[in-house]
């Protein structure tokens, strides 16, 4: 593998734009970036460039201002918030003797202290690996092939052959064990469908506070912090409406301008309850100056992982920030955007009512008589939790408060041979 400096966590930024200067936002951005990930930020430098150098991505003055400011802030890590190549990380390192990192690398870093369940360990991993493996150059000289001759023939492959076969063994071991923990989450999905359960995934730029609504909807209490990337794990609970119908929400991972595409490829898995969901709430931090750009970027991700054509609630969240009251606003006959407080819990009643009307859709909703000879279908009503509610009558039949998708009920009907229009008159609604 190839050596690197040992250095510390204290960093000097590099804030570089091409054909443009890097405006406030993302300078804040990648030092927030920096930060979450455990650095001390010494020093920062802006630079502009039309095109990135490729030998240094730098020019050269450009790198000796780096090294004059690294010797005089005692920086140890240098991050760059621009993605660079194998070689140029590798000659910004010799130049500077100082270990680098551009934003993609910090990402993975994030990314890897976050993870915590098996499915996201994984994903990390595969992530680093496919990113590593490019950087995979003239690590170890001691088993360099060797000529034909006594005592100086080698092992026959060199270290660098021998860490790129490790390493494509163990990226497909990992895309072999993530093929299993995906086939396991999508079992789990087709109960839901079956159950007619639709899922609602919070969706939104990292730091939007969807974590705290999410906790704040279910009482699920997940981690929430301000930081970026705060989750990485993605959390589902069911969650009870107004009228007694059900969801499945779903807490997914933040969302971030310029998301490497290891990790988009690795977490496709994990981002799939937002791509199968029956609708997003796409969470807004409505106390950020930039959140109209934040919202184009996670437009931009979901488009790019084939949700973009999906409904959508906008949810404009950290209104106590503003001093705004909670509010709700209808596009035509459905409601599309909702202020709202996750920390106080102003507007939430807003966001259920919502949801409800959104995706309850057509609903069975009554009483409903079933005889000894429908035992079966009692059962399948049990397992589908349909039955709100079951008592016998004198007739030793069953009396079953029920509730389901109308379109589930007469898919069930239909299973069980059982004419659904007589059952019908039977449901009171």
């Amino acid at each position: 593998m190839l050596d690197r400096p040992e250095t510390g966590e204290r960093s000097l930024l590099l804030h570089f734009g091409l054909g443009r200067r890097c405006d406030d936002d993302e300078i804040q951005e990648f030092k927030s970036l920096a930060e979450s990930a455990g650095a001390a930020v010494v020093a920062e430098v802006t630079a502009r460039r039309q095109q990135p150098d490729p030998r240094l991505f730098v020019g050269s003055g450009k790198a000796d201002e780096l090294a004059a400011v690294l010797h005089d802030s005692c920086a140890e890590l240098l991050l760059v918030n621009q993605p660079l190549s194998a070689s140029q990380e590798r000659n910004l390192e010799r130049r500077l003797q100082v270990r680098v990192l551009d934003r993609n690398g910090l990402i993975l870093d994030i990314f890897a202290q976050r993870a915590r369940s098996f499915e996201g360990k994984l994903q990390v991993e595969l992530a680093q690996l496919d990113h590593l493996s490019s950087r995979l150059v003239r690590g170890w000289s001691h088993l360099e092939r060797q000529k034909g001759g006594i005592g100086l023939r080698g092992p026959g492959e060199t270290q660098l052959e021998t860490d790129r076969r490790l390493l494509g063994k163990r990226i497909k071991q990992l895309r072999a064990r993530l093929a299993k923990v995906v086939s396991q989450r999508e079992q789990g999905r087709k109960v839901r469908r079956r159950a007619g359960v639709p899922t609602v995934a919070l969706v939104g730029y990292t730091n939007a506070g969807k974590s705290t609504l999410f906790n704040a909807l279910t009482g699920a209490g997940t981690l929430v912090a301000d930081k970026l990337f705060a989750t990485l794990d993605p959390t589902v609970r069911r969650l009870q409406l107004t009228g007694g119908s059900k969801v499945v929400l779903a807490d997914t991972v933040g969302f971030v301008r310029d998301l490497p595409h290891e990790l988009v490829a690795a977490f496709r898995s994990t981002l799939t309850e937002a791509r199968e969901a029956a609708l997003l709430l796409h969470v807004i931090d409505a106390s950020d100056p930039h959140h109209q750009d934040r919202q184009h970027q996670v437009e931009a991700v979901l488009d790019s992982i084939g949700a973009g054509h999906l409904p959508r609630l906008h949810v404009y969240n950290k209104i106590d920030i503003l001093g705004q009251a909670a509010r709700a606003e209808a596009n035509g006959s459905s409601v599309s955007r909702i202020w709202a407080s996750a920390t106080t819990g102003e507007g939430l009643d807003h966001i259920l009512t919502a949801i409800a009307e959104r995706c309850a859709g057509d609903q069975v909703r009554g009483r409903l008589r079933l005889g000894a000879h429908h035992s079966r279908m009692r059962a399948r009503l049990f397992a589908l939790d349909a039955v709100r509610h079951e008592e016998t009558d004198q007739e030793g039949c069953w009396v079953l408060d029920v509730e389901m998708p109308a379109r589930r009920f007469e898919e069930l009907c239909a299973a069980e041979g059982v004419n659904a229009a007589q059952l019908e008159n039977q449901v009171v609604n």
